[in-house]
């Protein structure tokens, strides 16, 4: 019996990339159905990996670069460029210079994580000779509204004494004006492409802040503290720029970086799939499949608003193919997704343990996971092929 697999993963937070996650499930579908087709097409969703997966997936190149990492710390990071394009297209993922991943745990306060990372590796890309920037968000460690970035490309933030204000998400409480007057010239001549989760707005009970403030270590005291500083950046942005990020869809992606793009920066902001989906294959693997199978960290309430999952689940079911979600964690409301094309979800995690133990193994039992769930469905083709034809199926 004949199977096309299409294994379709975004990463898993902090623990590995897509193109791991996709190369683990190969390894359990070869294990569960050594003569299946098997078709791997990892899924960046903006965050951790991006880059490299666009890079991968034009033949480009990475190249890396040192800035300022989210708590101040110097870190390495990367702008990819882009193979088959016409003119010189530069890709960056905001996780590289401003990830939740390279804030230390007990680092993690977004009332002080810093953008400027991000402007530096834009002013990399300008130095670079890009005529075009595609940016990644997603996974950020920040809620600064992309106020460092701007810093770093000559903006600077003033107070009502005319002093700049500190790096961080609390002291845009304290921002006057904008004097955009030392922006980078360059950033007029190129276009700028931001890959956001439209459902990531700036301000509002689903803002940024509410929702994942929390994930980035503020403390509920500090909640409400922020989401005032971006909604004063949001009023000081529209003063300068003219652009109204408290109604843009997308803004509040990564921390707010994505207003800080839009306003200040005179970037695009597109639903991420119809960035990422252009540069991957899925669409034109996906027909040729029989089962998909798909993986994220987490799966629950909130993977239909624009997590890979869901995305997957979406176009799948279009074509009348299931898809079966793996995922370190089931969360609260995690039946949502089965209205979204997922036909079933699955928790890769072996036994009880820690979060670090978890992370630890968590490859291996992607890998052993993928390997029962085929193992599952094809039970269930014999039990189809025993009902439909039993004469076949009899000794």
């Amino acid at each position: 019996m004949s199977l096309t697999v299409l294994i379709a993963p975004s990463g898993f937070k902090e623990c590995f990339s897509a193109r791991d996650a996709a190369a683990a499930m190969a390894i359990g579908v070869r294990r569960a159905w050594p003569a299946a087709r098997i078709l791997e097409t990892p899924i960046a969703d903006g965050g951790e990996g991006f880059a490299a997966a666009l890079v991968q997936a034009t033949n480009g190149r990475l190249e890396s670069v040192e800035v300022c990492g989210p708590v101040g710390v110097p870190v390495v990071a990367h702008i990819g460029f882009l193979g088959q394009e016409t003119v010189r297209t530069a890709v960056i993922e905001i996780a590289a210079a401003a990830g939740l991943a390279l804030v230390p745990h007990d680092q993690r306060d977004p009332a002080t994580t810093t953008s400027t990372g991000v402007g530096e590796l834009i002013r990399a890309a300008l130095d670079r000779g890009a005529a075009r920037i595609i940016v990644g968000c997603g996974d950020s460690g920040v809620n600064d509204g992309g106020a460092g970035m701007a810093q770093a490309l000559g903006v600077r933030l003033l107070d009502a004494r005319g002093c700049e204000i500190g790096r961080g998400g609390a002291p845009l409480a304290e921002l006057a004006r904008i004097d955009l007057s030392g922006l980078d010239p360059r950033l007029a001549k190129v276009r700028i492409d931001v890959a956001v989760n439209p459902h990531n707005a700036l301000l509002g009970a689903c803002g940024v802040t509410r929702v994942y403030g929390a994930q980035k270590g503020a403390k509920p005291e500090q909640i409400p503290v922020l989401e005032q500083a971006l909604a004063n950046y949001a009023a000081r942005l529209a003063e300068a720029t003219g652009v109204d990020v408290a109604s843009l869809e997308g803004a509040g992606a990564s921390g707010g970086i994505g207003a800080g793009l839009a306003a200040i920066c005179g970037a695009a902001l597109h639903p991420r799939y119809e960035l990422v989906m252009h540069y991957t294959r899925f669409d034109r693997l996906l027909p040729q499949a029989d089962l998909v199978l798909t993986a994220e960290g987490s799966l629950d309430g909130q993977t239909p608003f624009g997590k890979v999952p869901a995305e997957v689940g979406r176009r799948a079911h279009a074509l009348g193919i299931p898809v079966i979600a793996l995922a370190g964690r089931l969360g609260v409301d995690v039946a949502a997704n089965l209205a979204h094309g997922i036909s079933a979800c699955q928790s890769i995690i072996a036994r009880p343990c820690t979060l670090s133990e978890a992370m630890a193994e968590a490859e291996t039992w992607l890998a052993d996971t993928a390997e029962h769930t085929v193992r599952m469905v094809g039970a269930g083709l014999l039990i189809a092929r025993r009902a439909t034809h039993p004469e076949r199926c009899c000794a």
